[in-house]
């Protein structure tokens, strides 16, 4: 039985066992390669999709769980073109490496959502379960912030 959801704005079904994290159906089943793979228990952010507007872990997510639901990856966000986001995170030279870049700025698109002028602590709380390796938390705010 096929589980259907709503992937970036289109239908999307996937037929695999229920349990399978979203994160494989959407890099493996699907060719969405923008979610990362990180820790695998949901831990350090680098997975994080929206499901409903709400950021969440994809690697810890069964599929089963979307049934019925949207689902917002980082190629959905820009997919007119880049996100005001992601133009901040440019104009920021936010990344060093960038590979937990796609699951900060998801964490950052669902804190903006809900308040579009966070402060310092309202940014650094939101954005406490993303980690970069890389140290990049005081250009991650000043994008943000932007």
């Amino acid at each position: 039985m096929a589980i259907e959801f709503t992937l970036n704005g289109r239908p999307a079904s996937t037929a695999l066992d229920p349990q399978t994290p979203l994160l494989w159906v959407l890099r493996d089943e699907l060719g969405l390669n923008g979610t990362k793979f990180g820790c695998g228990k949901g831990l350090c952010g680098v997975c994080t999709v929206h499901l409903d507007g709400a950021a969440v872990r994809a690697c810890a997510l069964p599929v089963a769980l979307v049934a019925g639901k949207s689902v917002l990856t980082i190629e959905g966000l820009g997919a007119e073109g880049l996100h005001p986001l992601q133009q901040a995170w440019i104009a920021e030279n936010t990344p060093q490496c960038g590979y937990c870049q796609p699951g900060q700025i998801m964490a950052a698109a669902a804190l903006l959502a809900t308040n579009p002028q966070p402060n310092d602590a309202e940014i650094d709380a939101a954005m406490s379960g993303n980690l970069c390796r890389c140290g990049t938390y005081p250009r991650i705010r000043r994008a943000i912030q932007r």
